[in-house]
């Protein structure tokens, strides 16, 4: 085995990531691992964490660079001080994203607008400058865009989340054609993840459990599990895989027609999820 085959194809040292949004939750599992896989990483948001709060492994912590990635400007300049002060960039992770629930009815024409701006429009402004640094180097680049399965099925409640979702897929398959073969575009599609957010969203543990266990692995999804599969797509390993959207769901849900079989007939021939 030659020593490029037998090198750690996980092993990121050398290597300069960004990623919107990488102070919290999600995106914070993600900055820490490509931290402690040896990238430099470059993190963006609004308001700017104490340096204490900032991701980091090993005594190493990420860059932040303060941005509303929905204004193409900011977006840009995230990526070009990257470049600027690391003097390249090879991996984009567009993780920023979320949306409150509003019923589709009461949702305000602005509500509407900033939802989409935030899940589709900047993901795709950071792309875009992404994309003018890495045709440029040799090697290319890769960028992961962080979907949901709120876009692969109805989203009641979060439509407009759900449609700018359904969006980012389609756009990820559009970009990898357009900017192959240089640059490599796929898509994570996270299920539920446990997070603060989720916490409040389901109501705290009770209500975590409850949902957990219409999950068929069992439970919620951790920022770590996405952030294993952002490295995997970013590395040699996922080397011939461009356009392609990865679903990290745990399974998917129970289905709801088992379920009123289940509760109207008391058939138990099909196991629950869990146990």
């Amino acid at each position: 085995m030659n020593s490029e085959k037998a090198a750690n194809p996980l092993d990121f040292s050398g290597k300069v990531v960004v990623v919107t949004g990488g102070a919290r939750g999600v995106g914070r599992g993600i900055s820490e691992s490509f931290l402690a896989a040896g990238a430099e990483v470059v993190i963006c948001g609004r308001s700017e964490p104490a340096a204490a709060d900032l991701p980091a492994h090993g005594g190493r912590r990420a860059v932040f660079v303060q941005a509303d990635v929905r204004d193409a400007e900011q977006a840009g300049a995230v990526i070009e001080q990257t470049s600027g002060r690391f003097g390249r960039l090879d991996v984009l992770v567009n993780n920023a994203g979320g949306s409150p629930a509003v019923p589709a009815a009461e949702a305000s024409a602005r509500f509407i607008s900033q939802v989409i701006a935030l899940n589709l429009v900047a993901p795709f402004y950071c792309a875009q400058a992404a994309n003018r640094v890495m045709q440029e180097q040799s090697e290319g680049g890769s960028i992961v865009n962080i979907g949901s399965v709120s876009g692969l099925r109805p989203s009641p409640g979060t439509a407009a989340y759900g449609a700018a979702k359904a969006g980012l897929i389609n756009l990820t398959r559009s970009l990898a054609v357009e900017w192959a073969p240089k640059v490599r575009v796929n898509c994570v599609v996270a299920g539920m993840v446990a997070t603060e957010a989720a916490d409040d969203h389901y109501g705290g543990a009770v209500g975590l459990a409850a949902v957990a266990a219409t999950v068929p692995l069992g439970r919620l999804g951790t920022p770590d599990d996405v952030a294993g599969v952002c490295l995997f797509l970013a590395s040699p390993l996922a080397g011939y895989l461009s356009g392609a959207e990865v679903v990290v769901h745990g399974g998917g849900e129970w289905p709801a027609f088992l379920t009123a079989v289940e509760s109207g007939a008391g058939d138990r021939s099909e196991p629950r999820p869990g146990g």
